[in-house]
């Protein structure tokens, strides 16, 4: 219930309370208004067991994608589809994240608040939507694109929950590294939905995202390094030294500024490839910066890393779209 909601019952309750008269039609109004909250949280819940900030991250790279499989603009109904099939796939894949993870979730206090540890949604529950909006994800992959764009949405969704959340996560600290292959398949799947195939482009796309994704949640791993410790979870900065894992961020770092820039001679404009090595550089430097704090022994600061590294991502795939359009 929102706040506006369990004021209004509070006040009727309390006139009731001190028999000050309350009359029907206002109990009658404060109900609806209890009944319309209750139903607005629900909803609110269940929109965030698909975590929806991570959706629109997906699908800011699926666009670009498809803009330069076609060198410029597909079918707009086209688009529209993977879009809509793609971001109900991302949602099943973390609502069944958020299914098996709910043991963990209620330990560590960043995800406490979840619908499953708040007891908001049940976990039948969760578990049946998740694999609902898996089952209709599919099924408009399969009814407008094609079955090499539709076969990677199915990998993309059981590989992020069966690999990596059932297994990866909880095993190895390795987790974050061979866990970007779900965050990256977007790519390849909006390519193969233009063209019914796979080309290079499409593979150091992937690569980009793929090597991003180290850096990026490290510095989140780092912040919440305690949350995970708590759970139990082998994350780089909890079983390392700061001083690694600010090795491993630089060198992902470097690799991903590479990969932008391979993509230059790939048909891409001098537009994209100075954007590339501007951003590029910029990224580096942010990661290095995180490094050196680590080797002094100062403040890490790690959300300015991954705060820069989502700006960073969404540019590059910006540049990649327009480079599409005009080049």
């Amino acid at each position: 219930m929102n706040a506006e909601g369990e004021y209004r019952v509070s006040v009727v309750a309390e006139r009731a309370a001190v028999t000050e008269p309350v009359s029907a039609a206002e109990l009658a109004a404060a109900q609806v208004q209890a009944r319309r909250a209750r139903r607005t949280a629900v909803v609110g819940a269940y929109v965030s067991l698909t975590k929806p900030r991570i959706v629109e991250l997906l699908l800011v790279t699926t666009v670009p994608a498809m803009l330069l499989a076609q060198r410029g603009l597909p079918s707009l109904w086209l688009v529209l589809s993977v879009l809509t099939g793609g971001a109900l796939a991302a949602g099943a894949a973390n609502a069944l994240n958020c299914y098996i993870d709910r043991d963990i979730d209620q330990v560590m206090r960043r995800t406490s608040r979840r619908p499953l540890p708040a007891h908001t949604v049940s976990p039948r529950n969760a578990l049946v939507f998740g694999l609902v909006l898996a089952v209709v994800s599919t099924a408009i992959m399969a009814a407008f694109t094609n079955w090499l764009a539709t076969a990677l949405t199915v990998v993309a969704i059981a590989y992020y929950d069966l690999v990596y959340t059932l297994w990866l996560k909880r095993r190895t600290p390795a987790n974050t590294v061979w866990g970007g292959a779900c965050g990256a398949a977007p790519v390849l799947i909006g390519w193969a939905a233009v063209t019914g195939g796979l080309a290079w482009p499409a593979w150091v796309m992937f690569a980009i995202v793929f090597l991003w994704q180290p850096p990026h949640f490290y510095a989140l791993a780092i912040k919440f390094k305690d949350d995970y410790a708590r759970a139990g979870i082998p994350m780089l900065p909890v079983v390392a030294s700061l001083r690694r894992v600010g090795f491993e961020i630089v060198a992902y770092a470097w690799l991903t500024a590479a990969a932008s820039v391979a993509l230059w001679p790939l048909g891409m404009t001098p537009l994209y490839g100075a954007v590339a090595l501007v951003t590029g550089g910029l990224f580096v430097l942010e990661a290095h910066r995180l490094d050196g704090r680590a080797r002094r022994g100062q403040p890490l600061k790690p959300m300015r890393l991954f705060h820069w590294s989502t700006t960073y991502l969404t540019i590059v795939f910006l540049a990649i779209a327009v480079d599409a359009l005009v080049g």
